[in-house]
């Protein structure tokens, strides 16, 4: 990268998205901006010790408190402002601006998809490192970690103030509550960009994969599988519910999925059960989309519990059925003509790469909800076998790419002084 190319990208983008001359004030780069993203590539290996390291730090759904007192420590260590722990678990903190700019929000979540008991050493071979959440979201927190070190160490001063959150709750069972929380009592009076960096590559997630999320209990008193044969069965109830979803009809684009991802129940092979239960998963780029499978899904419900309550019609006990929501996201597609998305695009061409936006699900699906401009940064690297015990994070020639851009475009956005 050259600072021509920089300085073009920078000064094109400026002008491009700048409501008037001067109305963010002098977004053109200087030597500090510079300083910093030289000083990220030439930290590069402090970058992967941290992301180690913080991995090496068990954090389990709603159990995230070691790895967030962990990341105060280091915040505070490199010398960022007020950094404290919300009521909820986020750990937040400040680079202050000079004033007159819009306030950003880089985020990337604690949380990982393990339970308590996994073993989380790190394995490294060269400049591949394996270990659970290595890369969903170990990496995204080194990005954090790399960029305040950079902007601390080059001095690099912003007319906005930018806020640096580790959030809890991101994976499936967290349900956002970090990023909820973060919205109902913001850091500041108004959150104009928020950004998460989450996973590998070099991907930009510009529009929101929206997903519903249920268990299902079909329940009934059960009973001996011969002498009390001829009630209705939660499990055959579940059976038949599973059988209707599979043949729900989706559109391919937007792109509208479902899954019966886990079943339990039953006690024995010789048993009627009184429980059989399903965790179900529906998703769809589009609000509309997802209101329609969701709709067929809870009709798949109802059809299957009447259907074997009607298959014995002597029996004086009937199967009932619980649908209990076990999260939301909602879908969102804002224009690629947002500034957050355009300066993101800008600040991978200084760079020297493209990345179009895409769709997916994270934490950036609640501020986008809200009309906030959001978008979610890979980390750089490459990955594999996220939520998987195998999962891998490859730094290759180039991994320092993924926090040099997080910094570009947040400097962008926050405007440089």
């Amino acid at each position: 990268m050259t600072l021509l190319r920089l300085t073009t990208a920078l000064a094109a983008t400026a002008v491009a998205l700048a409501p008037s001359a001067g109305a963010q004030g002098d977004a053109s780069p200087n030597a500090a901006v510079r300083a910093a993203i030289d000083r990220i590539k030439a930290d590069n290996v402090w970058t992967i010790e941290q992301q180690i390291s913080i991995c090496e730090i068990p954090a389990p759904p709603f159990k995230e408190e070691r790895r967030a007192a962990e990341m105060k420590k280091r915040f505070e260590a490199l010398g960022l402002r007020n950094v404290r722990i919300d009521s909820i678990g986020n750990v937040i903190a400040e680079r202050p601006g000079t004033g007159g700019g819009p306030v950003v929000v880089i985020a990337a979540h604690l949380d990982t998809v393990f339970p308590e008991e996994t073993d989380v050493k790190v394995q490294r071979t060269g400049t591949l490192l394996k270990g659970p959440g290595i890369g969903d979201d170990c990496r995204g927190l080194a990005v954090l970690l790399a960029v305040a070190k950079a902007m601390g160490t080059a001095n690099v001063r912003t007319q906005g103030t930018i806020y640096f959150v580790a959030n809890v709750g991101e994976e499936g069972p967290g349900n956002l509550r970090g990023v909820k929380h973060l919205f109902a009592k913001p850091p500041a009076p108004k959150i104009d960009y928020f950004i998460s960096v989450d996973g590998t590559g070099l991907g930009l997630t510009s529009r929101a994969v929206g997903s519903n999320r249920y268990k299902v209990s079909y329940k009934g008193p059960g009973g001996h599988s011969y002498g009390a044969f001829g009630m209705p069965s939660p499990i055959h109830a579940m059976g038949r519910a599973i059988s209707k979803i599979s043949a729900i009809q989706v559109p391919l684009r937007p792109k509208t999925t479902f899954n019966v991802g886990i079943v339990e129940g039953g006690t024995s092979v010789n048993t009627i059960s009184p429980l059989g239960a399903m965790e179900v998963d529906l998703r769809s780029e589009s609000p509309e989309e997802l209101a329609k499978v969701d709709a067929a899904f809870r009709k798949a419900v109802d059809e299957a519990l009447a259907e074997e309550n009607a298959r014995w019609p002597q029996s004086r006990v009937k199967v009932t059925v619980d649908v209990v929501s076990m999260g939301v996201r909602p879908a969102a597609a804002p224009p690629d003509s947002q500034r957050i998305i355009q300066t993101a695009q800008a600040a991978a061409r200084a760079l020297g790469f493209e990345t179009p936006g895409s769709a997916s699900s994270t934490d950036a699906n609640w501020p986008m909800s809200l009309g906030i401009q959001a978008i979610t940064l890979d980390g750089g690297g490459q990955g594999q076998g996220a939520h998987s015990t195998a999962e891998s994070y490859d730094d290759g020639d180039r991994g320092w790419l993924g926090p040099q851009w997080a910094l570009l475009t947040i400097v962008m956005l926050a405007g440089p002084r």
